[in-house]
């Protein structure tokens, strides 16, 4: 049996920088990984096959519209193989659950089928190459743009998602102004969690806004995290409904997860590294 890690993907950042005429937005984002996410297994079989475990297995469209499916499928391979996600990440939340997963299934399948990996994955989603990378990365144009940044502080987030989903399509659309500015064009060196946290805080994630017109509930869970101690800022990661909380150590973030966990029945809360680079 041959295993991979899914990460979830978060936003930090996510500027909405244009329009292309084909309608694609054009975004600047500061995207992190992190130490929670989905699980795959890969085991011997003759044809191919997906089958999901997990808190959030019933979620997972078995067919052939789910991404690793799309993925494996990509690989072009001959051979079959038993895959099993484990889904532990709500899905269209927000922090790249299915294009994590997708990049996961590339991995792993490429090594296990000894097939090389496609030249272009873009066509598995836009968030799928940052995906590939699995480290801090800045991504811009449509996502296929991806440039290393300089080595962030040790950190800890708290992710926080209400249990709703969100239309992606919908929150772009709620989206007024489609030009905004990018983050600088050279990130600074950061000397400490805090400096970072400061930073961040004068950038944005221009779809936080049109997503609480959407789901109001968002705002709920900002001002939960915002609320708990040494909590240095918070904000919604891609087009929601996940939020985050930074801290700047362990203790604080699983205090912090625990209280939201009590407070709120039913709500996903992870305490979590930010993976670096």
């Amino acid at each position: 049996m041959t295993e991979a890690f899914a990460p979830a993907k978060v936003n930090l950042t996510l500027h909405v920088t244009g329009l292309r005429d084909d309608g694609y937005h054009l975004l600047d984002s500061l995207v992190v990984f992190t130490s929670v996410g989905d699980r795959l297994t890969v085991e011997p079989a003759k044809e191919l096959s997906l089958a999901a475990t997990g808190p959030y297995a019933a979620d997972v469209p078995l067919d052939e519209s789910n991404l690793v499916l799309k993925a494996a499928r990509m690989l072009g391979s001959s051979e079959g193989a038993k895959i099993t996600l484990e889904k532990n990440l709500p899905v269209a939340s927000g922090i790249g659950g299915g294009s994590s997963d997708a990049a996961a299934a590339l991995r792993v399948l490429s090594s296990y089928w000894k097939a090389p990996l496609p030249d272009d994955i873009s066509a598995l989603g836009a968030d799928v190459p940052v995906c590939m990378h699995g480290f801090p990365t800045r991504m811009s144009g449509i996502g296929e743009v991806l440039d290393s940044v300089p080595q962030l502080p040790l950190c800890w987030l708290v992710l926080v998602n209400p249990g709703v989903g969100v239309s992606t399509p919908a929150i772009f659309g709620q989206l007024s102004e489609k030009e905004n500015r990018p983050m600088p064009e050279v990130l600074p060196d950061f000397g400490s969690c805090r400096d970072f946290a400061a930073w961040l805080g004068w950038m944005r994630n221009d779809l936080e806004a049109p997503a609480m017109r959407v789901q109001p509930v968002i705002a709920t869970v900002l001002s939960a995290l915002r609320a708990q101690k040494g909590c240095l800022l918070a904000r919604m990661s891609g087009s929601g409904a996940t939020c985050w909380g930074m801290f700047e150590t362990e203790e604080q973030a699983q205090d912090a997860a625990l209280s939201i966990a009590q407070d709120r029945q039913g709500w996903w809360c992870e305490a979590t590294e930010v993976t670096p680079v």
